[in-house]
């Protein structure tokens, strides 16, 4: 089984249509109680492979079965659509005790026409360091697009950075961006994007920084560094004309307070982890703020 962020799996979804394959895609459609996983999971399912998951355990062990039964059932023809509840506690003997409805649906057009396109946070991530590089391991199976960006040339072997098949091998939400002038791709980024700075120069992470802190629109404007690097780089921004409601939305160091180590993995698990917790936020200040069907009569 492939464990795949939203859209990666979307984008293979796409191919195996495009490819004729015969395969059903089971959705979560509500969930109630405690479940594996939220309405609007999704995973593939053909006679001899399983992309995404829906969560593991008794659950999917079931609905994969019922989706490769419906594939056998009906030959070449396509297969109907369905939906069904399932009790985790009592009816698949799962600890989790809520209660789940899965759709059951051909994989054709007409369902990627129904799968929405993700509406993820995007990353604007400047350095592919050891650091920069475990951060994409780790954002490769999860829902936010990224453009990583570096000045280097990663033909270079002795550079450091990702070799040329690494980077043909990212999955289709990252997208890698050799720049001369990284400062300068800050005005390309969407409004409200992540901009993590984490290059291999102090003078670079300070050009990029400015231009993300003068734009103004960022979710959240990250800078890899310790406290020292803080204070210095405040001064100098503040040398440079930034006012003060801009230097407060620079956030240095990054990553959730109290993981200790300096190893890359650690850091990166460190700062994803915060990003994680910036996107519940984020959704859910957005949910709060969105108008209700009364407000909207």
């Amino acid at each position: 089984m492939s464990s795949l962020s939203a859209p990666a799996l979307r984008q293979r979804a796409c191919e195996w249509v495009r490819q004729g394959r015969r395969a059903m895609l089971i959705t979560v459609m509500d969930s109630k109680g405690s479940t594996p996983r939220d309405a609007g999971t999704r995973m593939l399912v053909s006679t001899d492979q399983l992309l995404g998951t829906i969560g593991g355990g008794h659950l999917e062990w079931q609905a994969i079965d019922l989706a490769r039964q419906a594939l056998r059932e009906c030959g070449e023809q396509a297969a109907a659509t369905w939906e069904r509840s399932f009790a985790l506690g009592p009816t698949l003997g799962q600890c989790c005790g809520g209660v789940v409805s899965l759709r059951f649906a051909p994989l054709n057009e007409a369902a990627m026409r129904d799968w929405p396109l993700s509406q993820g946070l995007h990353i604007e991530l400047h350095g592919a360091g050891h650091v920069g590089q475990a951060m994409v391991k780790l954002l490769a199976d999860l829902d936010f697009s990224v453009r990583w960006i570096d000045t280097r040339d990663s033909s270079d072997p002795g550079c450091g950075l990702p070799d040329d098949a690494t980077l043909q091998a990212l999955p289709a939400q990252i997208t890698w961006l050799p720049s001369d002038c990284p400062e300068a791709e800050v005005a390309d980024a969407p409004a409200g994007a992540i901009h993590l700075v984490l290059t291999h120069r102090h003078d670079l992470d300070l050009r990029i920084i400015e231009a993300v802190l003068r734009r103004g629109d960022s979710l959240f404007a990250g800078l890899i560094g310790s406290q020292t690097k803080r204070a210095k780089f405040l001064h100098r921004l503040q040398d440079k004309g930034l006012s003060a409601d801009q230097l407060a939305h620079m956030s240095c160091p990054i990553g959730l307070p109290g993981l200790q180590g300096k190893e890359p993995a650690v850091i990166a698990v460190a700062v994803v982890a915060q990003l994680l917790l910036l996107r519940q936020q984020h959704v859910a200040a957005t949910a709060t703020s969105a108008p209700s069907e009364s407000d909207a009569k």
